[in-house]
């Protein structure tokens, strides 16, 4: 069961990365589109957009990232929001919506679930 649990780590980082990606290519295309309008409202409201999509983008990224870093080192909150993660990933189709289900079934596991309570356990000690 501990692939399954680098697998799930794997995937949500690689799932952030993709969309921290994706924020770039938006950032890039908005700026450089806006840098060829003429109308200068035009050119900040494109250039508005460009900079919340990227922040936004990141914004959902880092817990992502956090949440796979935290199953390879076997932590229960890591396990917690990867699960939440899983169910917003639901909407993201293709790719986010198989991710999703598949970290959700190999999560809650009862292997999976007492590996990650007896690590807790024996980290308070």
């Amino acid at each position: 069961m501990e692939k399954h649990i680098n697998i799930v780590a794997a995937l949500q980082i690689g799932l952030s990365i993709f969309n921290l990606l994706i924020a770039f290519l938006v950032f890039t295309v908005l700026k450089l589109v806006g840098g060829f309008v003429d109308d200068a409202n035009g050119a900040n409201i494109l250039s508005l957009i460009a900079d919340i999509l990227a922040v936004v983008f990141i914004i959902i990224s880092i817990p992502g990232i956090l949440a796979g870093m935290g199953l390879y080192k076997k932590k229960e909150w890591a396990r917690i929001l990867t699960l939440i993660l899983s169910v917003i990933e639901f909407f993201s189709f293709p790719f986010g919506t198989a991710i999703g289900i598949y970290s959700i079934w190999a999560l809650v596991q009862p292997e999976i679930v007492s590996m990650f309570n007896s690590s807790e356990a024996s980290q308070n000690l």
